[in-house]
């Protein structure tokens, strides 16, 4: 009962503030939101990444499995060092992470935290590097794979921030 006389409460005060106030909309996000992170000097831009194509199958458990298609300029890529910047997302506990993913993406929006396997890295490093929510950049050798059809495209070993 007292929940229900709160938001009448609610609605009274939404009710009674000037039409004008109700018509505003706070304003919309930017479609930076949208794009993803810059690419750093000498880096590798997530775009070359986003242009392996994926081929995806329903097994007969019902799970979608995928595999890539790397184009040419990405099989370049295989085994080199690389450098590539993104926002982190942990694997582990603590305010430092020797494993987490990297993402093409800001994980702002609830309905985008699935992204595509060629928009994340799973990065591997030896020495710590500090968790925050800003865009990182990391450099280290670039793995290819997806012939499992386990979902992961790319992966960094011997990591380190850059």
């Amino acid at each position: 009962m007292r929940s229900l006389s709160v938001l009448l409460a609610l609605a009274a005060i939404a009710l009674a503030a000037p039409a004008t106030a109700l018509t505003q909309r706070p304003a919309a996000p930017t479609e930076s939101v949208w794009k993803p992170a810059d690419t750093p000097a000498g880096g590798v831009a997530w775009s070359v990444l986003e242009s392996t194509k994926e081929i995806t199958r329903t097994g007969k458990d019902g799970y979608v499995y995928s595999k890539p298609v790397f184009p040419p300029q990405v099989q370049a890529l295989r085994g080199k060092t690389v450098k590539v910047s993104g926002y982190m997302m942990p694997l582990q506990n603590g305010k430092t992470q020797t494993h987490f993913v990297l993402l093409a993406y800001p994980p702002d929006c609830p309905f985008h935290l699935n992204p595509a396997p060629m928009q994340f890295i799973e990065v591997k490093t030896s020495k710590p590097v500090a968790f925050d929510y800003g865009v990182k950049t990391v450099e280290g050798t670039l793995q290819l794979l997806g012939e499992d059809e386990g979902g992961v495209f790319y992966r960094i070993y011997d990591g380190r921030g850059a």
